[in-house]
């Protein structure tokens, strides 16, 4: 009997994986990877080199290929559809060897592989290898201290209606923004209605050889990049510089 192992792949740069991931990856004969359909997915892109010559590989392709509200009822029902399949096939190929499933950032922090994880209880063996989350990595490319002192941190998610990202911004101290792409303007007016556009930084494909920073308000309004995570730093207590 095999297992299913997901091995988080960190925040883009291969070098920040960690050596247990980077070890099972290279030792693998069988890869499962989330892609977009027409697309090498990012998690294949970061491991490019690192697999074996006689690997088999298994796209798990979405059904969709743009973010929909969460609400949305079509949505929800594709995507209940695919991890259900996946499920399945992943526990039908564990009959006969291990799986190792790629999965970008840290898999329990709003992964993929989650709905996976979930479905395959009871019916697989299932080991999960931690990792740097995306926005860990993002926010070191800035250089600065993200949180000090009692600052609080808020991971929101741009899907989330104007409203809602209006009042968890004025809650909070410091702010991760995720899931942005299409859903970037919303986030830019909730950010200006609670004045802190000026504060936030996009950093797309962030540790990865084509990432960009720039201060959110600099760029163009019609500018969405998908793989991109919005910053804003926290100013709490600091201690006093020692004389």
């Amino acid at each position: 009997m095999g297992r299913v192992i997901c091995a988080g792949l960190g925040p883009g740069d291969p070098d920040l994986m960690s050596v247990k991931s980077d070890r099972t990856i290279r030792n693998a004969q069988h890869v499962a990877y989330f892609r977009k359909k027409g697309r090498p997915g990012q998690a294949r892109t970061i491991v490019q080199g690192m697999l074996r010559e006689d690997v088999t590989e298994y796209p798990m392709e979405y059904p969709v290929t743009t973010e929909l509200h969460f609400g949305s009822d079509g949505y929800k029902q594709l995507m209940v559809d695919f991890y259900a399949e996946w499920a399945d096939k992943l526990e039908a190929l564990t009959e006969q060897h291990d799986v190792v499933v790629l999965c970008e950032g840290d898999p329990f922090f709003y992964g993929s592989f989650m709905h996976l994880h979930t479905r395959l209880q009871g019916r697989a063996e299932v080991e999960v290898l931690p990792a740097i989350p995306g926005m860990v990595g993002c926010w070191n490319s800035l250089d600065m201290p993200f949180t000090w002192g009692d600052d609080v941190l808020s991971v929101l998610m741009g899907t989330l209606p104007q409203q809602d990202l209006i009042d968890h911004m004025k809650r909070s101290d410091a702010l991760v923004i995720m899931k942005t792409g299409r859903n970037l303007p919303r986030v830019r007016a909730a950010l200006a209605a609670t004045g802190r556009l000026d504060d936030a930084w996009l950093v797309e494909k962030g540790t990865m050889p084509q990432q960009r920073v720039a201060k959110l308000a600099d760029v163009p309004e019609g500018d969405c990049p998908y793989f991109a995570i919005v910053l804003v730093h926290g100013q709490g207590r600091r201690p006093e510089a020692e004389e």
